[in-house]
């Protein structure tokens, strides 16, 4: 499953938790707004994990990409540190986009 999907999954599962617990709380079922309260929890706990593996992955992409600039400059290899600085870029903005 793509971490897209998961993220969309854990927004589903604390929607329908919220439904639930806002039922349960409209008929006075305690047992009903306490399943929607963990549901709502347990979705919240899936889109952190995933936009928590997207940071990571970020982390790495930046961490090559400035490597490979740094070699770049080192061989004095334009090309090269240009494609660097792109990774670097790239993976910082992974990064940033899963706050």
């Amino acid at each position: 499953m793509g971490i897209e999907a998961s993220r969309g999954e854990g927004i589903a599962e604390q929607i329908g938790g919220k439904i639930k617990q806002g039922i349960g709380k409209v008929t006075g079922n305690e047992r009903m707004q306490a399943e929607g309260e963990a549901k709502e929890l347990k979705g919240e706990a899936r889109e952190e994990s995933a936009k928590a593996s997207e940071r990571a992955k970020g982390a790495v992409e930046a961490a090559k990409g400035k490597v490979e600039n740094r070699v770049g400059a080192v061989v004095d290899n334009a090309e090269m540190q240009a494609k660097g600085k792109a990774k670097e870029l790239e993976g910082e903005a992974r990064k940033k986009a899963n706050e």
